[in-house]
């Protein structure tokens, strides 16, 4: 027979005396595991040529794979996801419009034009071009003359732009990553990442700006520039390895220096879920577009969605403080699903973790609390849950009979 699961808050939950709290094993975990058989399924295995790999899936945030995901390393032209995930948040807040046009500095065309300055947009010097049109030069042509051209419209130096980035980098919690550049391009080890960073950025990207990333980040192919003597336009295909060959590759960025080797940060949604890979230092082109491809079929095959909770199902319930009631209902605000391996149902224990009490005023629908689900073998997968209604603050005299509660320790 299974395991059933525990259903208790953790240890690090304290009351304001910073006694235990302690709570009952909820029916419905009983319920739901009373079905689920003895089969202990441990994680599929894979093997891959890339020095680094990573794999997340967003549905319920289980890491599916990493190897050497720590490692600082150079991102190459995967630093650009960075400098777009800049100019999204600028567009979001109103800070910046797509129409708006910048002018190609001569400097900046001299600089970052020609074999020796890697892959181009092919803009043309003191040609102006839009924000629209330089974001598609920089995800799907990899233009690093058009990432130093919004870099220094927004923000006037490339290197002013680049301490915007390293700000973002720090407010999303990217711990292991600095930018020296707006393009990635070698700078003697200033620049840098890790593969479960990328992974973060990428995430934060789909996540926060979904529409923006829909409309830049999938185009097949762009046109701008035209060649010299027939003046016929130039068009580049995108180098995302997974567009055209895996269903529901919608982007990111490939990347590639001597320094760094062929790089990848991708996604892909199948069926509801939607995985986050990322590959760094294949030794080529063709090696990162098969290696690309397997590992994220592999990520679709292998592994499963096992539902949980359905939306709006109660979890389980909260202590409130100072709150007009002292308790609020905790529910799933979406449909909650574990990633487990492929063709058996392992043994699942699920822990509600907040911490508590929950102090008033909350919002119905706020995220107050996790469900934590453990598998042998694999990391813990926290799933939200929030609040089924609203709980304001307290009158004057609840709050006054809760200090009173608090200061004896009851």
């Amino acid at each position: 027979m299974a395991t059933l699961a525990s259903f208790a808050m953790s240890n690090h939950q304290r009351t304001e005396s910073n006694r235990p709290m302690k709570q009952l094993v909820s029916a419905f975990v009983l319920l739901l595991l009373a079905a689920a058989t003895p089969a202990a399924a441990a994680p599929p295995p894979f093997d891959t040529p890339a020095p680094v790999a990573f794999m997340q899936d967003l549905s319920s945030g289980a890491i599916l794979y990493a190897k050497d995901a720590d490692r600082r390393m150079p991102p190459a032209s995967l630093a650009k996801i960075m400098t777009v995930y800049v100019a999204f948040d600028m567009i979001k807040r109103g800070e910046l419009k797509l129409d708006t046009e910048f002018t190609v500095r001569p400097e900046t065309w001299q600089k970052w034009h020609g074999p020796a300055a890697g892959s181009t947009m092919f803009l043309s010097p003191n040609e102006k071009v839009s924000v629209a049109n330089l974001l598609y030069g920089i995800i799907t042509l990899s233009g690093n003359d058009a990432c130093v051209v919004l870099a220094e419209g927004i923000s006037g130096t490339e290197e002013a732009f680049v301490s915007r980035m390293n700000e973002q980098a720090k407010r999303l919690g990217l711990r292991n990553s600095h930018f020296g550049t707006s393009n990635g391009w070698p700078d003697g080890g200033v620049t840098y990442v890790t593969a479960r960073d990328l992974a973060a950025l990428a995430t934060a990207t789909i996540q926060h700006f979904p529409d923006l990333y829909k409309r830049f980040y999938s185009k097949p192919n762009f046109t701008w520039g035209k060649t010299l003597g027939s003046g016929q336009a130039i068009t580049q295909a995108n180098r995302d390895p997974l567009l055209g060959r895996v269903a529901g590759a919608d982007g990111l960025k490939t990347g590639h220096t001597e320094e760094a080797g062929y790089g990848f940060t991708g996604s892909a949604e199948q069926n509801g879920r939607r995985l986050v890979i990322v590959l760094a230092g294949l030794t080529s082109f063709n090696q990162r577009i098969e290696e690309s491809v397997r590992f994220m079929e592999w990520g679709f095959r292998a592994w499963q969605a096992k539902p949980i909770v359905a939306k709006g199902r109660k979890v389980e319930t909260a202590a409130v403080q100072l709150g007009a009631a002292n308790t609020v209902d905790l529910i799933a605000p979406r449909d909650l699903t574990a990633t487990l391996p492929g063709g058996a149902v392992p043994d699942l224990q699920l822990r509600v973790v907040y911490d508590g009490p929950i102090k008033a005023p909350i919002k119905a629908g706020q995220h107050i609390a996790d469900l934590v689900v453990m598998s042998p073998g694999m990391q813990p997968q926290h799933l939200p849950l929030v609040a089924a209604k609203d709980v304001p603050l307290a009158g004057f005299f609840g709050r006054a009979w809760a200090g009173l509660l608090s200061l004896f320790g009851m």
